[in-house]
């Protein structure tokens, strides 16, 4: 029987690990800031693509020592003496690969899904990243913003995504992503999208359910 699937796409952090807003929320609550302040510090409006300096980072326009001294600045103008050093350390010791997700690639992968990976990440995290699950076993291809880039809600990322995987049209493709807004620019350009929340094998369960 013909499907109507030929593709799943899927983030990284947040996904295949827990959140990193979360370990940047958790310190901003160490140190006094409103809720979400830390995080629009260090992130920026996440659910655009701006001159921050984490969206620059991310678009590998700019390195992590040279991002560090902006957001250092940054902190400091609202009041606070943050490290971003710290704070990604943070964001690392949160992230354990959850196996359920790695199972589910290793399920799609078995059954003749081609899968893809794409992620905002940051270039000198590249190697540590994707140590962290066997990306090279579950993935035809990674989609890193800082290498290509581009980073996501940019609608190019998954076109990009879709055209290493052979030209899959959008209608024929699934992304899974923690964060809506990036899960809702997928949308706009006709791939089916599942927001990635707390409870993950619900997750799961849509994307069967699409896949069905």
């Amino acid at each position: 029987m013909a499907r109507d699937i030929d593709a799943v796409l899927f983030d990284f952090g947040g996904v295949f690990t827990d959140s990193p807003f979360e370990a940047v929320e958790a310190a901003g609550q160490e140190i006094g800031a409103e809720p979400g302040q830390l995080g629009d510090i260090m992130f920026g409006p996440y659910h655009q693509d701006t001159d921050h300096p984490w969206h620059r980072l991310e678009r590998g326009e700019l390195s992590l020592v040279d991002a560090r001294l902006e957001l250092i600045e940054r902190g400091r103008e609202s009041g606070f003496e943050i490290d971003p050093f710290e704070l990604l350390g943070r964001m690392v010791r949160a992230g354990g690969a959850r196996d359920s997700f790695v199972e589910c690639v290793r399920s799609l992968r078995s059954r003749g899904y081609r899968t893809a990976i794409v992620t905002n990440n940051v270039r000198e995290f590249s190697q540590g990243w994707r140590k962290m699950i066997p990306a090279d076993e579950l993935f035809e291809t990674i989609v890193d913003s800082s290498e290509v880039g581009v980073r996501k809600p940019d609608p190019e990322i998954y076109r990009i995504a879709l055209r290493e995987l052979g030209d899959v049209e959008p209608g024929r493709s699934v992304f899974l992503d923690d964060f809506e807004s990036n899960v809702q620019a997928a949308r706009r350009l006709g791939i089916h999208g599942v927001l990635v929340g707390p409870d993950f094998a619900r997750a799961i369960d849509e994307l069967e359910c699409l896949l069905q």
